[in-house]
């Protein structure tokens, strides 16, 4: 590999925030750059402005082909007129959303994350809840790259457009906002490393007249990261996809406030493998299966039920990985192959990805993974011959399939850890950020927060069923006296003729 000088970091969310502090204490770069497309640091974790867009091209969403490389200016630097492509920068934040796993695991190991607990998270948790406001989050964010100077390194406001080699350098085309037209200039450099996260194109399924349903009554489709809170949603009919956590948490936001029941599309889809399936237990909470066809405001489930008169239907089904600005490295199976421990890029080390993981321990993992990577481009970490990068990736195929689950950590944590921490190396002449041996305090406390949310749920939905109880009177609809376990599918028909009783519980949105 070439003598390395000077590094291009895209993103400074919680990735590239960390990055540069792993490079900058090399002391060996001649130059860092930082490009950052938002406003400000912290990636998903900072919140918009002004209201996210609408959804469009339904069936790029649906095909996982959305958020495709823009033609570039034929001569640079350049002005020209603002893009009017999607390209899904804004984040997921809604006012009281907050972290759903503990503050440990999440943070890095030299920088806690503050001690500061909202009111609602202490109602739900206990005084001494794990969880943090997202607000709180951004900030520990900004922190690490407002210090030593390293906000000089990052351009605000600027798209990395396209990154392409040329000999021994990368060509990085870059894209500034501006009030009318955008600036579009090159900059050089040795190395790149990519840390844009891969949680910012919505993944919409396939569903027949669910562009028309849209179309019909604009906004009423909409993704999990357009959630903006339950208060739109006040008096409407909605059905909410996905049993994973987005699914689960903006389902049971919504139980007091839409249409009672909130409809939730998980019947025969897997249950998130950290969270379960306790938040769709609930009484005002209608378990469906999947959605066979939409006619109209009609929602047609596959057993030949249906809904009428949907106002809204909320998608938490996942997001697909776009590389926009790298289109010779193949995106397949929602996962960029060819990367050796998930950092590597075998066909080039000095292009390498920080986060191209799920169930990693966000962020920590991150550090890791940064401080690898900032090893090798300094020259002090040893990568093992192509040939045996590629048995890693061809044995983990083997093991994990060639998908998703290729990028799962979990539960393989501490052994993760500590073979990025071997492959690093302590670096050379006290130089460089330090990897301590992994804790597994850090997996015990991840895991606490689990069980801690799941309790939560369990708690809401007793209260609710208690709720219910009183209502009826211990009674089922026949009179007959009812068991008190409840069943674990309660249909429209039911429900509807249920009082609203739970107004006065507690709810969470935590993610």
């Amino acid at each position: 590999m070439v003598s390395v000088k000077r590094v291009a970091v895209i993103g400074a969310g919680p990735a590239g925030a960390i990055t540069i502090d792993a490079l900058a204490k090399e002391k060996t770069f001649d130059l860092i750059r930082v490009f950052e497309r938002r406003e400000a640091p912290g990636g998903c974790w900072l919140a918009d402005k002004e209201p996210p867009p609408l959804l469009s091209d339904f069936a790029a969403l649906a095909s996982r082909s959305a958020d495709t490389p823009i033609p570039l200016p034929d001569r640079l630097p350049a002005q020209k007129p603002k893009i009017s492509n999607p390209r899904y920068a804004e984040s997921s934040i809604y006012p009281y959303l907050e972290t759903n796993i503990d503050s440990i695991p999440m943070a890095y190991s030299q920088e806690p994350i503050p001690a500061e607990r909202s009111q609602r998270s202490i109602d739900l948790h206990g005084f001494d809840t794990p969880f943090r406001h997202w607000s709180v989050m951004q900030r520990y964010i900004q922190g690490l790259v407002d210090r030593n100077g390293y906000q000089d390194l990052v351009s605000y406001n600027t798209t990395v457009e396209r990154v392409e080699k040329v000999g021994h350098e990368w060509k990085v085309t870059l894209r500034r906002d501006g009030a009318e037209k955008d600036y579009w200039w090159v900059e050089w450099f040795d190395a790149v490393v990519v840390a844009s996260g891969h949680y910012t194109v919505p993944y919409v399924p396939a569903i027949e007249g669910l562009e028309q349903f849209e179309k019909l009554r604009p906004g009423s489709v909409m993704h999990s990261k357009q959630f903006r809170g339950k208060e739109y949603f006040k008096g409407k009919r909605v059905i909410v996809v996905g049993a994973s956590v987005s699914g689960a948490d903006i389902a049971v936001d919504l139980v007091n406030t839409v249409v009672s029941p909130v409809y939730a599309v998980v019947s025969g889809h897997k249950a998130n493998g950290y969270f379960g399936d306790d938040a769709f237990n609930h009484p005002q909470i209608s378990k469906q299966p999947s959605i066979s066809r939409i006619e109209g405001r009609t929602v047609h489930f596959v057993d030949g039920n249906s809904v009428r008169n949907v106002d809204n239907i909320i998608f938490g089904t996942g997001y697909s990985w776009t590389l926009p600005f790298l289109p010779q490295v193949e995106v397949r199976n929602n996962r960029v192959p060819n990367l050796y421990q998930h950092v590597v890029y075998q066909k080039d080390p000095t292009l390498l990805f920080i986060g191209a993981v799920a169930a990693g321990l966000t962020f920590k993992i991150f550090e890791w993974q940064a401080v690898l990577a900032a090893r090798i481009l300094a020259g002090r970490a040893i990568l093992p011959p192509v040939a045996e990068q590629e048995k890693w990736e061809q044995d983990r195929i083997a093991a994990r399939g060639d998908g998703t689950k290729f990028t799962l950590i979990f539960p393989d944590f501490e052994d993760y850890f500590e073979a990025v921490r071997a492959l690093a190396g302590p670096g050379e002449h006290g130089l460089g950020r330090q990897l301590p041996p992994f804790n597994r305090e850090w997996f015990k406390a991840f895991l606490d927060g689990l069980e801690l949310r799941k309790k939560m749920w369990r708690r809401i939905n007793a209260q609710a069923w208690d709720e219910l109880d009183v209502n009826l009177n211990g009674l089922d609809l026949s009179g007959q006296k009812k068991a008190r376990s409840p069943p674990p599918t309660y249909g429209p028909d039911l429900l509807n003729k249920i009082p609203n009783v739970t107004q006065l519980l507690p709810t969470t949105t935590a993610r």
